[in-house]
């Protein structure tokens, strides 16, 4: 018998943490999943889902993530809320310990799952309208806009992707840059400056986005001159970047320039038994889909560790 408070303990509670946990219930492993704020991660911020398998209507996606627990709660999976401030890495058999904020715990396991958060404007109306008309996913959110007007913030890599993926729905274009120039590869800039269609508005930023039930429009500010404009738009696509949710770990497991943490093709840190899913780790495509493919792979991994450190 181990020593630990618990065989696995999943650090955060999207989609990646939450199937983690279902594999770890049906893998009879004593697994504790600790969520800061509330299960479901950026799900919960999602009105519609559409892209996510089994559920050709789509779903909304607080329905999504209450399914996602009660399913790993019925596998045995225990759901607590609290604040993780540290991890403290042991060797082997002496497990890792886990700090929170009024207590600690011990165990054989982690698996960080504390997601990423989409980078915003800060502007009058974005939270207003988030889910309805505001959107930071052109993957998820794109369809319901086509043919329609729409605009799209941001001048690197992920915003000119983004537009043209959304140029496949959308009648026009808005890309709203604050700079006279794209930050983003050469090649991608030629595309998307090729794309008919496509307006780019140079050296303006987003004042205020604006509308009754839904997103009716933005208020563009030049920020050369200060003059303003209203933009009649049926929805904005807020494209500025992620920032993933690993400040806490103080720099204990290596990351990429964005600060997304390094995993191999098992979803293992450099750190024996610490091991990262979902939006938080480095790779190509953050949605709902690959965290929890994410979360099965890191849970199965842990599973092995588990068995061999324990001699099994």
């Amino acid at each position: 018998m181990s020593t630990w408070d618990y065989d696995l303990i999943i650090i955060g509670g999207g989609p990646a943490g939450l199937t983690a946990g279902i594999y770890a219930g049906r893998a009879r492993l004593c697994a504790l999943l600790i969520e800061k704020l509330m299960h479901g991660g950026q799900m919960m911020t999602t009105d519609l889902v559409e892209n996510y398998p089994g559920f050709p209507e789509g779903i909304s996606g607080p329905e999504l993530s209450d399914r996602m627990r009660r399913q790993a709660e019925r596998f045995g999976l225990k759901i607590v809320s609290g604040e993780v401030l540290r991890l403290e890495p042991g060797e082997g058999a002496a497990g890792h310990r886990v700090v929170l904020e009024d207590r600690s715990v011990t165990t054989g396991a982690v698996i960080i799952a504390t997601g990423a958060r989409y980078r915003r404007l800060g502007v009058k109306g974005e939270d207003e309208f988030t889910g309805r008309g505001v959107s930071f996913c052109a993957t998820c959110d794109g369809a319901f806009y086509r043919d329609q007007e729409i605009a799209l913030v941001g001048g690197g890599d992920t915003a000119l992707t983004e537009a043209v993926f959304l140029h496949r729905f959308a009648s026009k274009i808005h890309l709203i840059h604050r700079r006279d120039e794209f930050r983003g590869a050469r090649y991608l800039q030629e595309q998307v400056l090729a794309l008919p269609g496509v307006e780019v508005h140079w050296n303006a930023v987003v004042e205020e986005i604006r509308g009754s039930q839904v997103v009716e429009g933005v208020v563009l500010k030049d920020v050369k001159t200060g003059a303003t404009t209203d933009l009649p738009v049926a929805g904005i696509f807020v494209a500025i970047g992620i920032t993933p949710n690993t400040a806490w770990l103080d720099g204990l497991i290596p990351t990429d320039r964005w600060g997304f943490l390094h995993t191999d093709a098992e979803m293992a840190t450099p750190i024996p038994g610490i091991f990262a899913a979902g939006d938080v780790r480095a790779k190509s495509l953050w949605q709902i889909a690959t965290a929890v493919g994410d979360g099965a792979v890191a849970a199965f991994a842990a599973e092995n560790y588990l068995n061999t450190v324990r001699g099994g």
